[in-house]
């Protein structure tokens, strides 16, 4: 037998920095059989695993533990960035792992975290536990039976548990076997048969009645099934329920949203923290945190707090928060905020708020307390089918004290409306979200669509929407004559080598796109904040701010006289004179102005920007979309773009909110249609009905569009449904119809609609053109 080496150690349940850098711990893997892993989870360290299958050799597979508390570890398995069918089947595993209760992969980060029941379990053997899991998932045979069969949920196993489907097609092959084909079939099978596929409509119809204090179309249903099948035209009502049941099925999948998996809307605020007590850091579990502790932030981590800096300072990217671009300098005595992330340097905060009191917390209860919709309880196709019903029963009953004739009634009741329209409208929301789907667009139910074909408002978030989200050197401007803005670039370039600043990364890139030659620094000295100072070709040369310059002692007599600028800008000096500076802005997409101009022109849509941002820079940017002031609101935190979205829905509009960041998720959540990109965060793409999978707005008119076009076919299905059975009522009522007959002109209306509703996925949707090509 191949052998398992594993080297693992305990650590104590609060642990500092220095212990954990010590003690991270590798665990090498040579080679495991599946024999030797259910061998590992029978065994008395890990106990009561799901049962596996697949003898076959597993590949070895790297892992690491990185952090460990009680109850919570943390592993890097470096498998989980290029192997996606990996990571799905260590995540069956986990899920079907008793102990484990809850599990989150982060596949660009090569990281696993898993909580367990920290007392039904000790840490050293869970961790032995999770080594052969991590293994064990390395087998594309391997699967777990009991995920296998805890995947339905309660609602999916109530469906399956009933066989109308079925029952309802076996029906209709017998009623077709004993009538057209005359074969000998039993009038009681096909009867019965009948009775039991009717069933499910028998329940809903009772419900109806006795819950909803109403006559539902399943009552009228029920009616025309019950009489015909009396009758003994077995075929009319069998071919009935089958078309119910082909309705039911799609109107079911239509109003159910795809299913992602949960989220733990506050494992975006981070899950451990570094804080001070009596003296020592420790890291502890976020959930642990009190205020009045102190907390400690280090560069890359996110702050897990709202609270103020008693010590230290450090650049922070607060775009996710709200939504400005430019990472900003804090220092002692400053506030900060929760999910915000400190780009360089090093804070000490105290502690102010924790949870879902911090700003960051409270979006998330905006978002989790916004108005739900029940897409099936508002079905489109169930309002004008249930209009239906009364008048049908009325005029049925009619007939039949004027005629005495039950095959009258009959055909008037296998004429309703309901089925036909029942089943061709969900039928075109569904091939509606299937070509959307086909075009790189997720629309996530029935109703979405219904909303995205009516928005007459739609609110863009500036970062990240509209803009690439990112800095971008967009002009090197340079005061000297005697010096050319490539030397400008080149020098700060080089001065800005190595540095994590985004502004200094953007300043690399555009060097390196402008293919400049990028000189040799020696000595050099960054300054927070502020800038750089570097030694270049035996020159002192100073990049940063305005007020760095200044510090240095720079002549910035040239800068006399210039107005400001919407857009940001560092300066270059050398030899104690300016010598010029570079601009750089948050870019605007390259689609944004085109996409902006046909919404306003085009589908007539009034648009607004919602941003972060200040004033100054909001208003450049709407002006160069063409965006008016009245529509541009700046400075906007999350509860503010709440409120924006709220006021535009209680004038009237069906509005549409666009962004990607945890600061638009209350927004998305109150809109009556959010947008979001695949790239966005996780809450945003969570809490948005609409995802676009390709990040291009022009994926939002394509949406729009489908949408629209979804609209017009279910209007044009309810005239093909609705005209030729009202032309049959009108020919059963005054003449008479024979309820075969009237069941083919029932069902042949209803397959016209539905294939009429196919038109979207059953044409091959035509080749996108890049923007260059419309």
């Amino acid at each position: 037998m191949a052998q398992t080496t594993v080297q693992l150690a305990s650590p104590p349940v609060h642990q500092s920095l220095e212990v954990v850098e010590k003690q991270a711990e590798e665990v090498a893997v040579t080679s495991i059989t599946a024999y030797q892993t259910q061998n590992q989870f029978n065994g008395s360290i890990v106990a009561n695993l799901p049962q596996f299958v697949s003898p076959k050799q597993i590949a070895p597979v790297t892992h690491s533990i990185v952090h460990a508390v009680p109850g919570r570890l943390r592993w890097r398995v470096p498998r989980l960035r290029y192997d996606t069918d990996y990571a799905k089947r260590l995540v069956a595993l986990l899920e079907a792992d008793t102990l484990i209760t809850k599990t989150r992969i982060q596949p660009a980060a090569a990281s696993l975290v898993v909580v367990y029941k920290h007392n039904a379990v000790a840490e050293a053997k869970m961790r032995s536990r999770l080594s052969c899991l991590i293994v064990a998932a390395g087998d594309p045979g391997i699967v777990p039976i009991s995920t296998k069969q805890s995947l339905a949920t309660p609602g999916d196993q109530e469906e399956a548990s009933w066989p109308g489907m079925q029952l309802s097609v076996l029906a209709t092959g017998l009623a077709i076997l004993g009538g057209p084909l005359g074969v000998a079939i039993p009038s009681f099978l096909t009867a019965g048969t009948i009775a039991l596929a009717t069933l499910p409509v028998f329940k809903r119809a009772l419900t109806g009645i006795v819950t909803q204090r109403k006559l539902t179309i399943d009552f009228l249903d029920f009616i025309a099934i019950a009489m015909t099948t009396v009758q003994g035209q077995f075929l009319t009502p069998s071919l009935m329920l089958s078309l119910i049941e082909i309705g039911e099925n799609i109107r079911d999948r239509t109003a159910r949203s795809s299913k992602m998996q949960t989220l733990d809307l506050l494992n975006s605020l981070g899950q451990f923290v570094w804080v001070e007590r009596n003296g020592e850091k420790v890291q502890i579990p976020i959930q642990q945190v009190h205020a009045g502790d102190t907390v400690i932030v280090y560069p890359g981590e996110q702050i897990p707090v709202d609270g103020s800096i008693i010590k230290g300072k450090a650049l922070l990217d607060e775009q996710k928060l709200t939504g400005e671009s430019v990472p900003i300098l804090k220092i002692k005595g400053q506030s900060v905020f929760a999910s915000t992330l400190v780009r360089e340097g090093q804070v000490y905060i105290l502690a102010e708020r924790v949870g879902s009191d911090t700003r960051a917390g409270q979006s998330i209860k905006l978002m989790q307390e916004a108005p739900v919709h029940d897409t099936r309880m508002e079905n489109h196709a169930i309002r004008i089918a249930e209009i239906a019903v009364v008048p049908t029963l009325l005029l049925s009953v009619l007939v039949f004290a004027l005629t005495r004739n039950p095959a009258r009634v009959a055909s008037i009741l296998t004429l309703d409306l309901c089925t036909g329209i029942r089943v061709s409208i969900p039928t075109t929301v569904l091939a509606a979200l299937s070509n959307a789907a086909r075009q790189g667009i997720l629309i996530r139910s029935g109703r979405a669509l219904e909303q995205l074909a009516e928005i007459d408002t739609i609110v863009f978030d500036k970062t990240g929407t509209l803009t690439q989200g990112e800095v971008s050197v967009i002009a090197v401007d340079s005061f000297n004559p005697e010096i050319s803005g490539d030397r400008i670039l080149a020098i700060a370039a080089a001065a800005e080598q190595r540095l994590t600043h985004p502004v200094a990364e953007a300043v690399i890139r555009y060097a390196e796109a402008q293919k400049v030659v990028i000189p040799s620094r020696s000595k050099w000295d960054y300054k927070l904040g502020l800038g750089v100072k570097a030694e270049i070709d035996g020159e002192t040369v100073y990049v940063g701010s305005e007020r760095f310059l200044r510090q240095q002692e720079v002549d910035m007599e040239v800068l006399n006289g210039n107005g400001q600028k919407a857009t940001s800008v560092i300066y270059v000096a050398s030899n104690g004179r300016l010598q010029g500076r570079i601009r750089y802005s948050d870019v605007l997409r390259s689609e944004s102005r085109e996409v902006i101009s046909q919404l306003m022109n085009v589908e007539g849509v009034e648009v607004h920007m919602l941003t972060g941002d200040n004033k100054r820079t909001a208003q450049a940017v709407a002006a160069e979309l063409g965006i008016a002031p009245s529509h541009t609101h700046a400075e906007a935190f999350p509860e503010q773009k709440a409120t924006v979205v709220r006021q535009l829905h209680e004038q009237g509009k069906t509005v549409a909110f666009v962004g990607d960041g945890i600061n638009d998720s209350p927004a998305l959540a109150y809109a009556d249609v959010s947008v979001s990109f695949a790239h966005g965060s996780e809450i945003a793409r969570e809490t948005a009905d609409v995802v676009l999978m390709e990040n291009n707005l022009h994926g939002l008119l394509e949406a729009i569009a489908i949408a629209r076009q979804a609209k017009q076919l279910i209007r044009q299905n309810t005239g093909i449904v609705a005209i030729p059975n009202l032309g049959a009522l009108v020919m059963a009522v005054l003449f008479g119809l024979n309820p075969l007959a009237a069941t083919v002109i029932n069902n042949g209306s209803t397959i016209v609609a539905g294939v009429n509703g196919l038109r979207p996925v059953l044409k091959h949707p035509p080749k996108k053109a890049l923007p260059s090509e419309r």
